[in-house]
């Protein structure tokens, strides 16, 4: 059976004060839940995972760094690799997110090395994959994610496989409070999950967990993760407020 999952991407936000503080006041109201229904991820900037990680070491949460370096190790200033985050106590690593792929070129050979060098580190992987607004309004969004798909991270082995969580981000619906309405979430994950089914097998498929990512906020996570083939959310802006996440977290 497949796990709900509510991921929290803060993106380039917080000091490693405010970091330490955020996280003790989700950690707090996460303690005080009688029963979690889904698995709670966040994902801080590299600097501020140690401290992070310090403070969730004996709690429900779990830690997710938001990028990792396309190569072992080396001369690449400024990089930091999968080893390295493992080693810092991390669980996972968010690969493939839009703003990577918009913002710096990270195109499908990049990112299956990135997602080689995770998994072979030992660190589970959250992929992303959505298509941009021009793409939907064409009705390409079916062609695009497939392609995002089978260029990448369908040519891992069932093994593999089994490491990787997908999160569906309509880079339309990103940081521009616009929300795909539940129908389309659902539309979008019912067909992933057939691309699974068709490329892996149909056990496999129903096993993967697929999150949604795009303006997920309190007032909409209840009906977005209502529907059947969604289950849960990787979650921007709503995850650098404690009661917000919390809020989130309980819509299951």
């Amino acid at each position: 059976m497949r796990k709900n999952i509510v991921a929290g991407n803060w993106k380039m936000n917080k000091t490693i004060d405010e970091a330490v503080d955020l996280i003790s006041d989700l950690k707090n109201l996460i303690d005080q839940e009688a029963e979690l229904k889904s698995q709670v991820i966040v994902a801080p900037p590299f600097v501020n995972l140690p401290g992070v990680s310090k403070v969730i070491e004996d709690s429900k949460m779990h830690l997710s760094a938001q990028n990792c370096a396309s190569e072992e190790s080396g001369a690449y200033t400024g990089e930091v690799s999968a080893k390295m985050l493992k080693s810092i106590n991390c669980e996972y690593v968010i690969i493939g997110h839009s703003e990577r792929r918009a913002y710096y070129g990270e195109g499908d050979a990049m990112l299956s090395r990135k997602v080689d060098f995770a998994l072979q580190s030992g660190l589970k992987v959250i992929f992303c994959l959505g298509e941009r607004l021009l793409e939907r309004e064409k009705g390409e969004h079916f062609k695009v994610i497939e392609n995002q798909l089978k260029n990448t991270i369908f040519m891992l082995n069932e093994v593999d496989f089994a490491n990787v969580i997908l999160a569906y981000e309509p880079v339309w619906a990103i940081g521009t409070g616009v929300t795909a309405s539940p129908g389309q979430a659902q539309e979008i994950h019912a067909y992933i999950r057939e691309l699974i089914t068709k490329n892996f097998n149909e056990q496999i498929a129903n096993a993967t967990t697929i999150l949604y990512g795009g303006s997920c906020k309190p007032s909409n996570a209840k009906e977005i993760f209502a529907n059947a083939d969604v289950d849960g959310g990787l979650i921007g802006g709503a995850s650098l407020n404690a009661e917000d996440f919390i809020a989130i977290i309980q819509s299951f």
